[in-house]
């Protein structure tokens, strides 16, 4: 029996993607439109989002949807002021967002469970609806990603960021209908063929910077791990008006960086940041659509014409590419991480 190639898991998980948004666009009816109807009987004054790993990423995202979308205040929690502290905050009025793609780490349950008791409305988002935490939660939504077997994550995410939005679209009264087009365009970049020649060209580098602004910056810090978990280099990810405090001094020929452009007020906001990095001498790959971010010394073109707001589920798919294939091309295993595990357990 021979041995499957390295990478096969995350390469399979990686071309599933397509499929995984036609589940949750077929899934997204009563579950969720019931628990929209809740939260706009709640009307909470806040939402909190807790989440650890590529989850908290998606949580990120959560945050500018709900700030921009709904106009409430929403922010990451410290779990640990909850599981190690000990503390006990006033609750009431606020909602309790939990990600997580196994549902199983203790410290999300544990925080989630601390939360319900301190008053909040507590909601799970998970892709395990028998998991602790979906348990532990008064709602929740399953974000249909099917098994996931590589320890990096990559269909679960994108089902993550395509479950969020659809919650809080829906949670606002808007349409839904931007995000059928979404296999399609995950589709166009599963198969997009610019991958392998920047795998090629940052196969030997050992240090790099992701930067991007708004709903793009999740995909920046997700890109960086999941670089970081299958390549074993050391990629920092700065939203790019933290780039340009600081930072930008480290930025030179022989760092490069990966900067995601979006449509929209967030790649325009990026235009200055860019010129900087020009300046610098920088290796720059652009992931953005066809036009943005000229100059830049390679690209990884995105589809044009998706909307700002739903453009992360699509850009992080050649960045996941790009992982597992550096990854490969470094003679590492990305289905196996050294040292990590599917679920981590934390506290």
């Amino acid at each position: 029996m021979s041995t499957p190639p390295r990478g096969h898991l995350v390469r399979s998980e990686i071309a599933e993607q397509p499929a995984v948004a036609e589940r949750v666009l077929s899934a997204a009816g009563g579950e969720l439109a019931a628990v929209a109807a809740r939260l706009r009987e709640a009307a909470p004054r806040t939402v909190l989002l807790t989440a650890r790993g590529t989850s908290d990423h998606a949580a990120l995202y959560a945050k500018y949807l709900i700030e921009v979308g709904l106009g409430l205040p929403a922010g990451l929690t410290s779990t640990s002021t909850l599981t190690v502290y000990g503390a006990t905050p006033d609750l009431r009025g606020v909602l309790w967002i939990a990600v997580s793609q196994s549902g199983g780490s203790p410290d999300l349950v544990e925080s989630t469970a601390a939360a319900r008791r301190a008053g909040a409305l507590t909601l799970a988002v998970t892709n395990d609806p028998a998991s602790p935490l979906a348990g532990a939660a008064e709602l929740h939504l399953d974000v249909h990603a099917g098994p996931e077997l590589a320890v990096a994550a990559t269909k679960s995410y994108t089902a993550q960021l395509l479950t969020l939005w659809l919650l809080v679209t829906t949670w606002r009264g808007a349409g839904t209908d931007p995000a059928h087009a979404l296999p399609g365009l995950l589709r166009s970049a599963v198969e997009a063929d610019d991958v392998a020649a920047v795998a090629t060209r940052y196969r030997f580098v050992d240090r790099l910077v992701v930067t991007a602004r708004g709903y793009s910056y999740p995909t920046a810090r997700e890109a960086a791990l999941k670089l970081m978990e299958t390549s074993y280099l050391s990629a920092q990810a700065f939203s790019a008006a933290d780039l340009m405090h600081g930072p930008l001094a480290m930025v030179d020929a022989d760092r490069p960086v990966i900067a995601v452009v979006p449509e929209g007020p967030g790649g325009q906001a990026m235009a200055p940041v860019l010129h900087a990095l020009r300046e610098r001498g920088a290796d720059v790959c652009a992931v953005a659509p066809p036009g943005l971010a000229p100059g830049a010394t390679v690209r990884l073109a995105v589809p044009a014409g998706i909307p700002e707001d739903l453009a992360p589920v699509v850009q992080i798919v050649p960045l996941q590419r790009l992982a597992l294939e550096m990854a490969v091309a470094r003679g590492l295993d990305p289905d196996a991480p050294r040292g990590l595990r599917k679920v981590t357990q934390t506290r």
